[in-house]
């Protein structure tokens, strides 16, 4: 599906302005669209629900780490990479700390991790990388060692899939660090979410790593 690929390039596209636009994850559910009169109102679409023993429709997927994007490779830390790129015609090089997961039973599913600073330092932005076919409407979900963090929506599909971004807000950032896994839930229909777990530790020593 190219998500290595795909990350490389989201590597290098952070800026001052994305970052003062950015939503962070969010804990509201969409709006549905209101019916055209007189036709009868469509059932509403299912909305995200995050992981739990009283919610089947999130089926969690056991996930194995990848190979990290191309990039010079600066260091390891536990699941994640400190991976720097320089962009053609950039004076110096853009870091991001990376970690890719594809779930083992269904190998079409997968995620890109990317969590890089702006260029003026100021803000710090996650973005996250799904394959094409998610249901967009129904966004990214965030659970964080059983705690439902939220939602964030899509922003953009390229050839090779979608992401999600998000500025990641000091509350965020110190749940990431003092966390063990992050489940990133993305729908596929509407009835039923895939939930992808991703491995935090090293999270906090790889993003002090970041340059």
């Amino acid at each position: 599906m190219g998500f290595r690929s795909l990350a490389q390039s989201l590597l290098v596209t952070a800026s001052i302005a994305a970052a003062a636009t950015t939503p962070v994850f969010a804990q509201q559910q969409p709006t549905p669209a209101p019916a055209k009169p007189p036709a009868a109102a469509p059932a509403p679409a299912a909305t995200p629900q995050q992981p739990s023993a009283s919610n089947p429709n999130i089926q969690v997927t056991p996930g194995q780490t990848q190979p990290q994007a191309p990039g010079t490779v600066k260091s390891n830390h536990g699941a994640w990479s400190v991976v720097c790129d320089k962009p053609a015609g950039a004076a110096t090089e853009q870091c991001a700390l990376m970690q890719n997961v594809i779930a083992e039973d269904r190998p079409e599913v997968g995620l890109s991790v990317v969590v890089l600073k702006t260029a003026d330092r100021k803000s710090k932005i996650l973005r996250v990388l799904a394959p094409l076919g998610v249901l967009l409407p129904n966004g990214l979900g965030l659970n964080v060692d059983g705690k439902d963090i939220g939602r964030a929506y899509f922003v953009r599909c390229f050839a090779d899939g979608c992401y999600a971004e998000v500025v990641l807000e000091d509350e965020l950032l110190k749940t990431f660090r003092s966390g063990a896994q992050a489940t990133f839930i993305v729908f596929q229909t509407p009835e039923e979410g895939i939930g992808i777990p991703v491995d935090l530790k090293g999270f906090a020593e790889g993003f002090d790593a970041l340059p």
